[in-house]
């Protein structure tokens, strides 16, 4: 048994001079302060990875830099799917007894500290370095090829793809520290720049500055008990060139294992956050975990089922897509936001009812998934 104790978010965007470290640093003493724990509280300690400070050893470097002696340390790899592999390990750290509160911090400062080619570079990595890099691909020309096949197999069109920029946007709009607050249309987000076929502009995620961090703790150390009911993974493949068929990708393997392990079915989840790097991520994933119907997902979202006030709230913060996405703080900020939901300090983003909550991080070309439920306990 775990419980999420603290969070700590920055505002997603630009922060001029502040580097990677600065920014987990940041994230990470606000955790803390939310989770009422002091450094000397901290005996286990998960960070991801930076492309702006690609240091083989960042756990202990940022460790030191933090004032913190952790009898436990280690960083982890799984693309967008770190933030919620890291969250699934703290827990099950704390459940194992070999750490008591798990400071768990992600950030980078992607957008000022990385040029847009280092940037473009560094992200396309992730294809297979024989048969898709030396042909140029970037991470949206996957995902186009992945949303190519999908509207083909269910009939769904760009302007499908679109509703889920727009809903996305509004709920960033009623949030501060959202990296965007302009409102956006379907009409608009058809309007945007083509970056690969069918993706526009506006149905990819931002570059940012950000961070985020959390606390996983052996006891509750506040009233609102947010508890770990438990999460699963999947992984099928790393290259879409070797990816398997839309129906039998990681993420319906990823939450029947977390349902199986937890005895926690869709229907008694009240919140989600789902990972959006793009808007076919989202629809996909929606379908995948079985929040919607194939090819459905859109219809709900114009229905206003995903909506603040709607039957299945959805990233009320504003996601990827408008929120911001820097690396592996980019995702964390999903699980910050549904801990505020759980604990009703949202806001004028309060749901009405968020007591158990579905998070899911995908990595890689849909290929790192992993599924996780959250639970208000009395």
């Amino acid at each position: 048994m775990s419980y999420i104790t603290g969070v700590g978010l920055l505002p997603y965007g630009k922060h001029e001079g502040s580097s990677t470290i600065d920014l987990m640093s940041r994230a990470a003493e606000l955790a803390l302060i939310d989770a009422g724990l002091k450094r000397g509280d901290i005996d286990g300690f998960l960070c991801g990875y930076s492309t702006t400070m690609p240091h083989i050893m960042l756990a202990t470097v940022f460790a030191e830099h933090f004032g913190i002696t952790p009898s436990y340390a280690h960083a982890i790899q799984v693309g967008g799917a770190t933030g919620m592999a890291m969250a699934m390990l703290a827990h099950q750290l704390v459940e194992g007894g070999v750490a008591r509160h798990v400071l768990v911090v992600g950030g980078e400062n992607r957008l000022t500290g990385q040029s847009r080619d280092a940037s473009i570079q560094a992200l396309a990595q992730v294809g297979h370095p024989t048969y898709e890099v030396p042909l140029g691909p970037t991470i949206p020309a996957y995902y186009g090829l992945v949303a190519n096949r999908y509207m083909h197999e269910y009939g769904v069109t760009q302007e499908d793809l679109a509703e889920f920029a727009v809903l996305m946007r509004k709920h960033a709009l009623i949030h501060p520290g959202a990296q965007f607050h302009e409102p956006i249309t379907v009409a608009d987000v058809m309007a945007s720049k083509t970056i690969a076929t069918p993706l526009k502009l506006l149905d990819c995620c931002p570059v940012s500055d950000g961070g985020a961090a959390f606390v996983v703790s052996y006891e509750p150390t506040s009233p609102t008990k947010i508890r770990v009911r438990g999460a699963a993974q999947a992984h099928t493949h790393q290259h879409i060139t070797a990816a398997p068929a839309l129906s039998e990708l990681g993420a319906e393997i990823a939450i029947a294992r977390a349902k199986q392990a937890t005895g926690i079915e869709i229907s008694d989840v009240r919140y989600a956050a789902v990972y959006d790097s793009f808007t076919i991520t989202l629809a996909m994933l929606l379908e995948d975990l079985g929040l919607a119907d194939r090819g459905e997902a859109a219809a709900r979202v114009r229905a206003g089922h995903f909506g603040q006030h709607g039957a299945m709230p959805l990233n009320t913060h504003g996601g990827l897509l408008s929120y911001g996405h820097c690396g592996v703080g980019g995702a964390m900020a999903h699980l910050v936001e549904t801990h505020l939901q759980m604990t009703g300090r949202a806001g004028n983003r309060q749901v009405k009812d968020a007591s158990v909550a579905l998070l899911h991080g995908d990595g890689g070309v849909l290929s790192s998934h992993v599924s996780m439920f959250l639970e208000r306990v009395s």
